[in-house]
């Protein structure tokens, strides 16, 4: 009989990283005082951020490792999750850390979408699959209080973002996958304004569980006649169990759990298969009403880039923890002697992050978590700017939404894809002990890998980028990108200690517009089948030219910051450590820019010409 998993929490923040970014790099305090953000300051963005990372780690922390093992199991036709998560449910809505960036209309304390940002890394990493609930939940809760009817905002809304009532997303079909417009699930009216819907949805994260007394799923369907594809698709509500005039709840709305998905990780996550009008009794309405049919994909996306960002998060959050854990492991195992004694039998052991390559793999995974995490505060800071100037400033506007748009792939896509490859350099700190449960990484490693996949894989998000984002407003948006850059790199290539690396980061960026170039050029010259070969590797040089401009823009603060911090202050360390890890990034990852600019230049088609029985003779 195998031991039970014990629950410990294995959660680890850096805190002190955090506020750098709010109040030294992304200076937060200039939205203080200004709509909607008038009841924070500094004191409560600093309590917010402790007091969530105590609670983190004394409810859902524990419950992760726990949770994993024990899983969720159906039971009667309904899922019940694993032992801990009401209770954690009943704290986290107590607490109010899932409504801290919700209107006050809403029970919400109005927060910016920034601290939201940090709060949801601390709840994810913490514990992703519990903290997937109520994501999703809110997300829903969002569509509805942007697009619904007055009526649907008032019956919906503060009982979904209070976790009274659950939300999910429903796209996904046996048959379709990530080609949403081939859903066949079917809205057919009824007298009233309700539907009869029918279908079956799958990999649907939180598809049911026993946390809330409803369940509202925004399900797409189409309606009898729509046109095929996306453009016939219209968004619905659809609850679990129907709902009275009065709020108060009625029978089985014919929506019913076909199985739980048995997966690699996030094991505490019902992914589920839902049927939905199996005896024909599922009824569900419109999302904004009767002149919203056929509008469902834009009401969706809505949710679906709020998911992209959240899910860019959560790589991040697990990435994070696996560090700091692989990091206090370094510092406690004793292996081997110091090189310089290598050929004395008799040398005293050393700990482990006094070897080289645990030392490089230790900065590899500092860098790319805090420059990942500064590129997702970059995206939510300008979030923050659009409320704010709305009505005040509206022709600043456009700029901060299309750095918004411009951003969300990258956040998403290289944040999941190199959060899982963060825990996989975790595991490697560790050896064989990191491959053991014996120690969080291993967890992190599983949960992490369904980043890339789910809210679009990341071949979706590389085919946004060069298909929709760059092209964007006449290609402004990228182009203020460039020049944002470029403002950056001008100031700052004469810096005595990191001029050569921001140097570095001028190339990169001029190896960036020539490859947006050289797509254009596909697209103009019909050679369209080269776009999606290199979309996936245009996305990763965005993405490390943006990472690595956030880190030294962190490093060239800290430069100066360091100058007027006293000798033996905590913060000498800090400093040396932001400029550690922008020059590591610069000096190891940002050169691959260029390389890439090369290969795309090459216009290698070998995948694209090898004939299909060529791949394996079985």
């Amino acid at each position: 009989m195998s031991k039970p998993i014990q629950a410990i929490n294995r959660y680890k923040a850096d805190l002190r990283e955090f506020n750098f970014l709010l109040f030294e790099q992304f200076k937060i305090s200039a939205l203080f005082g200004r709509k909607p953000f008038e009841a924070w300051g500094e004191d409560e963005v600093r309590t917010s951020l402790t007091e969530c990372y105590r609670w983190v780690r004394e409810v859902p922390g524990p419950l992760n490792a726990p949770a994993d093992a024990e899983g969720c199991r159906i039971e009667g036709g309904r899922v019940r999750t694993p032992a801990g998560f009401q209770q954690a449910w009943k704290s986290l809505y107590e607490a109010g850390w899932k409504a801290i960036a919700v209107h006050p209309d809403y029970g919400g304390a109005g927060a910016p979408h920034t601290l939201q940002i940090m709060v949801e890394e601390l709840m994810s990493g913490a514990n992703t699959a519990f903290a997937m609930y109520s994501g999703l939940t809110y997300g829903a809760s969002e569509v509805i209080e942007i697009f619904g009817t007055p009526e649907q905002k008032a019956f919906f809304c503060e009982r979904m973002f209070t976790g009274r009532w659950g939300g999910t997303m429903c796209l996904t079909e046996p048959q379709a996958g990530s080609d949403v417009g081939s859903a066949k699930t079917t809205a057919s009216p009824n007298e009233g304004g309700t539907y009869s819907i029918r279908g079956t949805k799958i990999f649907i994260s939180g598809g049911d569980q026993d946390l809330t007394e409803n369940i509202v799923h925004l399900v797409l369907a189409r309606v009898d006649g729509a046109p095929a594809g996306t453009k016939g698709l219209t968004l619905f509500l659809v609850p679990t169990i129907r709902i009275n005039p009065d709020g108060s709840l009625g029978e089985s709305n014919d929506v019913s759990v076909g199985n739980i998905e048995h997966k690699m990780g996030i094991n505490a996550n019902a992914t589920c298969v839902l049927n939905f009008g199996e005896n024909g009794k599922c009824v569900g309405v419109p999302v904004g009403g009767e002149s919203q049919l056929n509008r469902g994909m834009p009401q969706m996306f809505r949710m679906m880039n709020g998911a992209r960002i959240a899910v860019g998060v959560q790589g991040i959050s697990v990435a994070s923890s696996a560090y700091l854990n692989a990091l206090e492991y370094a510092k406690e195992r004793k292996q081997g002697s110091s090189i310089t004694h290598w050929k004395d039998a008799t040398a005293p052991r050393v700990s482990i992050i006094e070897h080289a390559d645990v030392r490089r793999m230790l900065l590899d995974m500092k860098s790319r978590v805090e420059g990942i995490r500064a590129l997702a505060i970059k995206l939510s800071n300008h979030q923050d700017w659009v409320r704010s100037l709305e009505g005040s400033d509206d022709p600043k506007i456009p700029y901060h939404q299309g750095q918004v748009d411009l951003l969300v792939p990258l956040v998403k896509a290289y944040g999941s894809d190199q959060g899982f490859r963060i825990c996989e350099t975790a595991i490697q700190t560790y050896g064989g002990a990191g491959f053991t449960r014996d120690y969080p990484v291993e967890q992190y490693c599983r949960d992490a890998k369904i980043f890339s996949i789910y809210e679009g894989t990341n071949h979706v998000q590389a085919m946004d980028l060069v298909g929709r984002k760059l092209g964007q407003e006449g290609g402004a948006n990228f182009q203020a990108f460039l020049g944002d850059l470029s403002k950056f790199v001008v100031e700052n290539a004469s810096h005595p200690e990191l001029g050569g690396a921001v140097k570095r980061l001028g190339s990169a960026q001029e190896s960036l517009g020539a490859a947006a170039m050289r797509l254009l050029m596909w697209f103009q010259t019909g050679n369209m089948s080269m776009v999606p070969l290199y979309s996936n590797r245009f996305l990763e040089m965005m993405s490390e030219t943006a990472v690595a401009w956030m880190l030294l823009d962190a490093a060239v603060i800290a430069s100066t910051k360091l100058k007027t911090t006293a000798d033996g202050h905590p913060d000498v360390a800090f400093y040396k450590g932001k400029i550690a890890s922008a020059l590591y990034f610069a000096r190891n990852v940002l050169p691959s820019v260029e390389y890439k600019a090369t290969l795309m230049n090459d216009e290698d088609r070998s995948a694209l010409d090898i004939p299909d029985a060529a791949f394996a003779t079985v």
